[in-house]
């Protein structure tokens, strides 16, 4: 389902989807943290936490430690990121007006937090040389099962270039996964295909996809659609690099060096 973006996110924390409360089968707190220049918001939840940065120039401060970044374009730039466990107290200041993107979860392990800052953020480029580029895009990873074994979910994003697709091929996984979209320029648009169901999707929106549910996306031509991913871990099942399972008939679009129309010929049958 989508959740639609009704007006522009108000100071302080939007709620989005609860683990106690609306949309809980997400199984993620998931929402919008905009704090004006100056001032501070304070967190000590018994819940683990992930902050990324959209826009502005922060300072994240916690009891061994404090980091300070900027950023300015969540198209052009990596994200920068604080990741919290349950209850370490932490203090976040707006150096400018600041917007963010809040992922949080059950999880009782203690672990050290990490701040990536723009160079320690995973990004690469997906669907480059194949199918006639018509799948370019670039997926920045920030931590998942695999780099971060101790959290119990997973954040990153997805730079869907104009005009093409992206979460594709088509595929699945028995996890739920948030999508939270932006546009440049923000009056783009873009389809959010779940199953067989598409929907057209605006700056602020939010798609809640559930497990086993198909999800591809495409992007409008002329506009870059971002989006945040965040999944959480199910018991005994990490989402890892490899937890997509492809729709089997659009499996030979992975084929390496596949070749498409207009390449082979279009024989009637």
């Amino acid at each position: 389902m989508i959740v639609r973006k009704q007006s522009p996110f108000d100071w302080g924390y939007t709620a989005i989807t609860e683990l106690d409360g609306r949309h809980k089968e997400m199984l993620l707190d998931f929402g919008i943290l905009k704090i004006k220049a100056g001032e501070e918001y304070h967190c000590s939840l018994p819940l683990e936490r992930a902050w990324m940065l959209l826009k502005g120039k922060i300072t994240f401060i916690w009891p061994e430690g404090r980091a300070s970044s900027e950023r300015r374009s969540c198209i052009d730039e990596a994200p920068v990121v604080l990741h919290a466990p349950s209850g370490v107290p932490v203090t976040i200041k707006a150096e400018s007006n600041c917007e963010l993107v809040v992922e949080r979860c059950r999880n009782d392990r203690i672990f050290d937090i990490r701040f990536y800052d723009k160079d320690d953020v995973k990004t690469e480029v997906f669907g480059a040389g194949v199918l006639q580029e018509t799948s370019n895009r670039t997926v920045r990873t920030v931590f998942d099962g695999e780099s971060a074994p101790y959290s119990n979910m997973v954040m990153g994003e997805v730079i869907n270039h104009p005009g093409r697709w992206s979460s594709y091929p088509p595929h699945d996984h028995p996890h739920p996964e948030i999508y939270h979209y932006r546009f440049f320029p923000k009056q783009g648009f873009g389809i959010s295909l779940l199953d067989e169901d598409p929907f057209i999707v605006h700056d602020g929106d939010t798609s809640l996809i559930g497990p086993d549910k198909t999800h591809s996306q495409g992007a409008a031509p002329g506009y870059a659609m971002y989006y945040v991913w965040m999944i959480p871990h199910l018991p005994g099942d990490k989402w890892l690099p490899t937890t997509r399972s492809y729709r089997k008939e659009h499996t030979w679009l992975l084929e390496k060096e596949v070749k498409v129309w207009p390449d082979i010929p279009a024989i009637m049958e």
